[in-house]
């Protein structure tokens, strides 16, 4: 029988997740990932591959961790509008916690690596469409109930807010101060949401 496995795979694969989300595929040496990780270079090599496979592995790590909380805080039950800027509250919470910001481990991805391996494009484009879809969903809701506009459909909508929320996390690299990156949600904010009477729910006779 072989010799069980001593470490926590959660544990080393965040530790993995951090650092190429701190330097980047390149600037990080697989001697960076076992240091991060406390397992030696063979024993890193021998449970997870070679550095393109850990960097595989991190990603699909941040969509279970990161996209999922993402699309987690865009499913929570309240206003739309309430939703979409805890989605971009929290994004400004990261980033201007540890200066200098390492912005979005996605968008890194599909700047540095995307274009050259067609795995990591697909686990970049995989993060993208699960958070188009959850943004989608809360539009559509909110255009049902009144509370976002209707003057452009759900998709064109959609784009404006994932503009907005990534070029946000661009911004936040460069420009690391809150009241410039909560001007961007505020105005993203005003532009999607609906200006009309919200419709009552009640029925005739009610006197409401």
């Amino acid at each position: 029988m072989g010799r069980p496995r001593k470490f926590d795979e959660t544990h080393v694969l965040t530790a993995v997740m951090n650092m190429f989300w701190q330097r980047g595929y390149e600037a990080t040496s697989t001697r960076d990932l076992a240091e991060s990780t406390g397992m030696g270079l063979s024993s890193l090599s021998n449970a997870f591959g070679d550095k393109r496979q850990l960097y595989l592995r991190a990603l699909r790590r941040y969509y279970e961790t990161n996209t999922a909380m993402q699309t987690e805080l865009l499913g929570q039950p309240g206003p739309v509008k309430d939703r979409l800027r805890n989605l971009m509250v929290q994004a400004i919470d990261i980033d201007l916690a540890h200066p200098p910001s390492s912005g979005c481990l996605i968008i890194n991805a599909s700047m540095e690596m995307a274009n050259t391996d067609p795995d990591v494009a697909q686990e970049v484009q995989r993060h993208f469409t699960t958070v188009e879809q959850a943004v989608h969903s809360a539009l559509a809701e909110g255009q049902r109930s009144g509370e976002i506009t209707r003057e452009q459909d759900a998709v064109a909508l959609t784009h404006h807010v994932l503009s907005s929320y990534y070029g946000l996390r661009v911004l936040a690299r460069v420009q690391p101060d809150r009241t410039a990156l909560m001007n961007v949600v505020d105005t993203m904010l005003a532009a999607v949401t609906s200006h009309a009477p919200r419709v009552s729910r009640s029925g005739p006779g009610t006197g409401t």
